[in-house]
């Protein structure tokens, strides 16, 4: 089912949520919405879902206008961070719980209703659980259990709503592989909102990174992450560090000196300097950028140096192999292996 979000406006008491917001899905895609709190991720699902609608603007599946339509009549299956289930059913009563609703006309028999659940169990790995009720599983299962349920409507959309918000670094990791080979089993046209940059870049197909109620930017994981468009994009996925520069004659300098940087097309004056703290070379000093160390800590096997700058204290945050001697007030010449510059704003 392919989804577009045509010019939409959500405003709140007169609060653009979402400012003139286009977006196309293609049937099948997975797209992670992405940003800060605030940013318009949550509001946009709930667009899509029904369960808001637009000020201005229309939400399409396919060639339908479904602005006005309910969540019913678009037949997208939801699942929460909070997992939403039904306390006093049990697995298999809370995945059959949307085909028993439907009207008597459009509702399958209680066998192939019941059979249905049980395949779903076996979908999300559960078999065997049918008869325990939600308090009696772990978080991890119980979010299994609700998108199991989200699933047995045969929904044309699935929606995630920070799916896995609520559980430990460790079962988010298993659960993340798990969905995408969900997702790759069953073909559905699927969005989920996070504000985890990890998450996002394993599990889409596609980012749409968001701010202040507006598209950023929106592609691949690796066209996002290695050619973000602007400093909000670079700053907000992935680890990064930030400097201001000045450029002149296609060079970057910091301090008054060059660093050996070439600043490529950038317009002269002043600009901002932005790498990855991974993606960086140790140089003798000299044409690079050199600063003091101000503080370390351990990141898996890399030792993590904040590194003061010049003499206005600005600070970027570099890695070095844990076994590198440097200590407090070294002094650390360096150069970024991959940069971009953006013209100063404001």
């Amino acid at each position: 089912m392919d989804i577009r979000v045509d010019h939409v406006l959500k405003e709140f008491s007169r609060y653009p949520a979402l400012d003139d917001v286009s977006l196309d899905i293609g049937s099948g895609e997975l797209i992670a919405l992405l940003g800060p709190s605030g940013s318009g991720k949550t509001t946009l699902l709930r667009l899509i879902a029904g369960l808001e609608r637009p000020t201005a603007g229309r939400i399409l599946f396919g060639d339908e206008d479904a602005s006005l339509k309910s969540v019913q009549e678009r037949n997208v299956g939801f699942v929460f961070q909070a997992y939403a289930l039904f306390r006093n059913m049990s697995v298999v009563e809370n995945i059959s719980f949307g085909l028993k609703v439907r009207p008597r006309a459009t509702r399958p028999p209680n066998a192939e209703i019941r059979k249905r659940a049980m395949e779903l169990l076996e979908l999300v790995q559960l078999s065997g659980l049918h008869d325990r009720f939600p308090q009696q599983l772990s978080g991890g299962q119980r979010q299994r259990v609700a998108l199991a349920r989200a699933l047995a409507i045969e929904p044309r959309v699935l929606l995630l709503d920070e799916p896995f918000g609520a559980l430990d670094a460790q079962v988010r990791k298993e659960l993340r592989k798990w969905l995408r080979q969900i997702h790759d089993k069953t073909g559905h046209t699927t969005v989920f909102v996070t504000h985890d940059q990890e998450e996002a870049l394993e599990l889409a197909d596609r980012l749409v990174v968001m701010s202040r109620g507006k598209i950023e930017q929106v592609g691949s994981p690796d066209a996002v992450y290695d050619g973000p468009l602007n400093p909000f994009v670079f700053g907000f996925i992935g680890e990064s560090s930030g400097l201001p520069v000045e450029i002149d004659n296609g060079e970057v300098w910091v301090g008054g000196r060059a660093v050996g940087l070439s600043a490529g097309d950038t317009p002269g004056g002043h600009a901002q300097l932005f790498f990855r703290p991974h993606d960086v070379e140790l140089v003798p000093e000299g044409a690079a950028l050199a600063g003091v160390v101000a503080a370390s800590r351990r990141v898996g096997g890399t030792r993590r140096v904040e590194l003061e700058i010049g003499g206005n204290a600005q600070r970027v945050e570099i890695d070095l192999p844990f076994d590198h001697p440097a200590g407090e007030k070294t002094r650390i010449a360096f150069r970024p292996k991959r940069w971009r510059i953006y013209p100063a704003t404001g």
